[in-house]
């Protein structure tokens, strides 16, 4: 039975600079920040994104400090999550939020029960930049309007009004897809 270092442990060793606990470090997490940045940018910047991240984690782990179990998966999302808003931000400048006709809000929320993660995953890939953006930072960052604001060079109300067509437009297209999977059956 091999042993499964605890973060502590694999900490001390990328500090000390061995390659191995580097390797380690990366295999248990790739999968998990891979998801996290194809929610922000899609697969033609995802391995850049990656790559930087992780040069930017190896690079400043001497200045991480745990505070328990699973800090430092928080930590370096956080840093993927904004490798990705830089990404984002060059490619365009600025991150475009989107204009587009108000969107009648649905009287309830779709029935997601039988739509698998992933799909979801996928439906929120499908939203306009800005409010995909604007979306993953409040709904899996959870962050608040104005500290989006803050990051994105906005208004707090307009990180609210992009939230709430980002939820509208995500609610149809749930809908849509719930109504085309009924039709198929």
């Amino acid at each position: 039975m091999t042993h499964h270092a605890t973060e502590a442990e694999l900490i001390t060793r990328i500090k000390e600079g061995e390659s191995t606990a580097m390797k380690e470090l990366y295999d248990r997490h790739i999968g998990y920040l891979t998801a996290v940045a194809s929610r922000y940018v899609d697969d033609t910047l995802l391995r850049d994104v990656l790559q930087e991240g992780f040069v930017k984690i190896f690079s400043s782990i001497s200045r991480f400090e745990s505070r328990g179990e699973g800090a430092l998966r928080g930590w370096m999302v956080r840093i993927v999550v904004n490798v990705a808003l830089d990404h984002l931000k060059q490619k365009v400048k600025s991150i475009p939020l989107e204009s587009l006709p108000d969107i009648r809000e649905e009287e309830e929320d779709p029935p997601t029960d039988n739509i698998a993660i992933e799909q979801i995953h996928a439906l929120i890939r499908q939203l306009p930049t800005g409010y995909r953006t604007i979306f993953n930072l409040y709904v899996f960052e959870r962050l608040g309007h104005r500290e989006i604001a803050e990051r994105l060079g906005i208004t707090e109300s307009t990180s609210a009004s992009q939230l709430h067509r980002a939820k509208a437009l995500l609610a149809r297209m749930i809908k849509e897809y719930n109504s085309q999977k009924t039709t198929t059956l």
